[in-house]
């Protein structure tokens, strides 16, 4: 008998954002300005000379955009706070204005029967705190469980599903090492292994606060992901050598420290950070409390990760795994990043393996070249092409048992990407950032079908 090609019956398939992206509303109702803000003012830092001031306009045309996320039929819709529109200091008093702004989104959410799924932190710190440190002053990990006490203690009794961080390596990586994304620091590794850190106690400080405000929650994370693709899946070496890659760190002259998964689940879910760091960075262990990783583990509900493209990868004598080099004439999307479906599935099993929680893919989606038709549709057939390719092997994960919880796209509107500005066009729905007129693409009211039958609309 043929096993129907659906996905579990408790499935959520939902939608993501991020404050910073789509709300604008940038000085509105008493908001504090964000690192974001003060970054875009910064000349040549962002693409076009693009800000956040106005974004999407989300601040204001929330109940427009609720009435198309109903019109899709997602079940859920993941958002973020902006820490500055509840407390524009980033501690002290609160703005009342700005926790009425997510109260009313979170009673519209749910009068649309759509499950809100809140973020804590999409990057966007108040510029107030970044002034004094950043996630640099270990202060900050105070400063965030008082901002979640805040926040639980007046939207708890409706949100039920808290992330506490989205992609720490990005706004960390980005922020403090490279210097691409604010704050725009270039550190050392010691120096960015302490903003590691402090992010990671913060984690670990607000989760117990979740678990005391909120009845019946959900609490997880959203990293990024560096996932190892098997060049011959046949191959068991082959496969450890992919494994290796996503679970272990790398630890060369020439390699971004921040990208490896390990810093983040590794002292949330196990306690512990991995040995390579002891011995590359002694000093950095040597300095933190013997309190500091019990705070960090706090019994977490789901592993989250956000997926887009991996790494092709071999076995090799001399060390534990080898990159491929790219293919020639590779299928890439708009942004330049490699089409690697095959990802989600690996990337599902090796996180399954290793961390054995429910497992929820927060953000997956591209760029592509889109823009209204002469017949007022956006036919984005590329889009519906990658979501089917990526979608299949999220289910081939779910017929070998690994247990999935969700699946978001990334995005529901086309926003502001961080320094590439307005050129990236993400969304189910395309947006007139001149006139704010919002539109479904086709590959919207293609998910429509495909939420609507769970995944067997994608049969092939």
């Amino acid at each position: 008998m043929t096993t129907p090609f659906r996905f579990p019956d408790r499935f959520v398939w939902g939608a993501a954002t991020a404050a910073a992206q789509i709300e604008g509303g940038a000085t509105a109702d008493g908001r504090g300005p964000s690192i974001w803000d003060d970054f875009c003012r910064q000349p040549g830092r962002i693409l076009s000379g693009d800000t956040t001031a106005t974004a999407c306009d989300f601040y204001h045309r929330w109940p427009e955009d609720i009435a198309l996320m109903k019109q899709i039929g997602l079940h859920a819709f993941r958002f973020s706070v902006s820490w500055s529109r509840i407390l524009p200091e980033g501690t002290g008093s609160i703005n009342q204005a700005g926790l009425d702004f997510y109260s009313r989104l979170v009673d519209g959410l749910l009068e649309a029967g759509i499950r809100p799924y809140l973020t804590l932190y999409h990057w966007d710190l108040p510029q107030a705190l970044q002034v004094r440190g950043g996630w640099l002053n270990r202060e900050i990990a105070c400063h965030f469980a008082d901002y979640t006490d805040r926040v639980t203690s007046h939207l708890g009794d409706r949100v039920k599903d808290w992330i506490t961080f989205n992609e720490p390596q990005i706004f960390i990586g980005l922020g403090y090492s490279e210097g691409s994304h604010a704050p725009g620091l270039k550190l050392p590794h010691l120096e960015t292994m302490r903003a590691v850190h402090h992010v990671n106690l913060a984690h670990g400080r607000a989760v117990p606060i979740i678990r005391q405000r909120v009845k019946d929650s959900q609490i997880g994370f959203a990293i990024a992901t560096k996932i190892g693709i098997p060049a011959q899946p046949d191959d068991p070496a082959c496969v450890e050598a992919a494994r290796r890659l996503t679970l272990e760190p790398e630890w060369q002259p020439d390699h971004d420290l921040w990208l490896d998964n390990v810093w983040w689940p590794e002292p949330m879910i196990h306690g512990r950070y991995p040995d390579v760091l002891g011995q590359n960075l002694p000093a950095f262990l040597d300095a933190l409390p013997a309190s500091d990783l019990v705070e960090i583990q706090q019994p977490l509900d789901f592993f989250g990760f956000n997926y887009y493209f991996g790494r092709i990868v071999e076995s090799a004598v001399d060390r534990p795994w080898k990159v491929l080099p790219e293919r020639p004439g590779e299928p890439r999307t708009l942004t330049g990043w490699p089409l690697h479906p095959e990802g989600m599935y690996w990337a599902s099993r090796f996180f399954h393996e290793r961390y054995r929680l429910p497992l929820y893919v927060f953000e997956n989606g591209l760029s592509s070249m889109d823009w209204v038709a002469l017949d007022g549709r956006v036919h984005d057939a590329q889009r519906i092409d990658f979501l089917t390719r990526y979608l299949r092997q999220l289910h081939r994960a779910h017929a070998e048992g690994i247990p999935l919880a969700g699946y978001f796209h990334w995005s529901l509107l086309d926003n502001f990407e961080w320094s590439r500005g307005y050129r990236e066009r993400f969304g189910l729905i395309h947006v007139d950032y001149a006139t704010q007129v919002r539109t479904l693409k086709d590959s919207a009211r293609w998910l429509s079908e495909v939420i609507r039958s769970n995944g067997t609309f994608l049969q092939p």
